[in-house]
């Protein structure tokens, strides 16, 4: 059956997903607030900022204005930035009437700053709950460039309404795209924010010219704080070795494509934060994830050495090769 979707953010993520949608022949909306872009994309049918390389379907219409975006449709995709969630969803609300109440889908990765909120608890916060079908989060080891080129990706539709995680999965998947569906929204959730870290000191110690070693500590490492950060959180254990656990922090924490990773790559070769932030051309979710996940561990009373370490380096300005020692000369402990 064609639906009709409104994709929010026109950034790699967001147009690899509406790419995918079109391939399954729904029609797709994609949404953006810099008029060039949008221009760009209905004329030239080319995002060349964020998919430098790929041709945009004839099928997929770019839009400026959000409420003709989201007029009638039957979903509503998120792909802005974290920052962005509130305002963009606050915009929504205000537009919906609540005859026709779409799924919500959410697929950004990260933590609210301040509030430390998930993606899905601001939407719900923004979006009554009467003007929807549930919020559903989509996640998982995925990098935008490879989607686009239709490579093999499998992914997670986390929701408490397990019907419109049912949905999502049946709108997106196909012959190379998979979609499985989950539950826990919470570690879906949490797993996808907080890898972002992990794949910034991922980067930082490919920077500093270490090895596989190195790399594979730090990540199964990683792992076992982020699992603690979202069992006392209620998540399931289990959701941390799925896809959106273990397969996410494979793929953000080892592969060029992660602009997280580049980040950290370049905070190794001693590049300063703010120029590396400049020069991204994209947002970097993992340094504002990190503070986020810092203060919500302190707050807390959760250990999360590796996310302390990496904090310290990214906002006290403190030496990397230091804090790797510090981490290498912890207290002895059983794993």
């Amino acid at each position: 059956m064609k639906e009709k979707i409104a994709v929010l953010g026109p950034g790699s993520w967001g147009t690899a997903l509406a790419m995918v949608l079109d391939e399954n022949n729904h029609h797709v909306r994609l949404w953006g607030v810099e008029a060039n872009q949008m221009d760009e994309i209905n004329q030239q049918r080319t995002n060349k900022k964020f998919l430098p390389d790929t041709i945009i379907s004839e099928g997929i219409e770019a839009y400026t204005d959000l409420a003709k975006a989201i007029d009638g449709v039957d979903y509503i995709l998120f792909v802005v930035p974290t920052k962005a969630i509130r305002s963009v969803a606050q915009q929504v609300a205000a537009l919906l009437d609540g005859k026709k109440k779409p799924i919500i889908i959410h697929a950004s990765k990260g933590l609210e700053q301040v509030t430390h909120k998930r993606i899905s608890t601001i939407i719900e916060e923004e979006i009554p709950s009467d003007l929807h079908q549930g919020v559903v989060v989509l996640s998982g080891p995925s990098h935008a460039e490879e989607v686009a080129k239709k490579d093999i990706t499998t992914i997670t539709a986390a929701c408490a309404i397990e019907e419109s995680a049912v949905s999502v999965q049946r709108i997106f998947t196909n012959h190379y795209f998979r979609v499985y569906t989950n539950t826990d929204i919470i570690g879906v959730e949490l797993g996808a924010a907080l890898k972002n870290i992990i794949a910034v000191g991922a980067g930082a110690l490919h920077g500093l010219g270490y090895g596989d070693n190195a790399k594979a500590a730090l990540m199964t490492r990683g792992l076992a704080e982020i699992s603690r950060l979202g069992v006392a959180f209620g998540a399931d254990p289990r959701t941390f070795i799925g896809l959106s656990g273990v397969g996410d922090i494979i793929v953000t924490g080892t592969s060029v494509h992660s602009r997280n990773w580049r980040a950290g790559n370049l905070i190794g070769k001693k590049v300063p934060l703010q120029e590396v932030l400049d020069n991204m051309g994209m947002v970097v979710e993992g340094v504002q994830t990190t503070k986020a996940a810092y203060e919500l561990a302190q707050q807390q009373g959760i250990e999360m050495p590796i996310t302390e370490a990496i904090y310290r380096v990214l906002y006290e300005d403190a030496d990397v090769d230091q804090v790797i020692r510090d981490l290498m000369m912890r207290d002895h402990k059983a794993e």
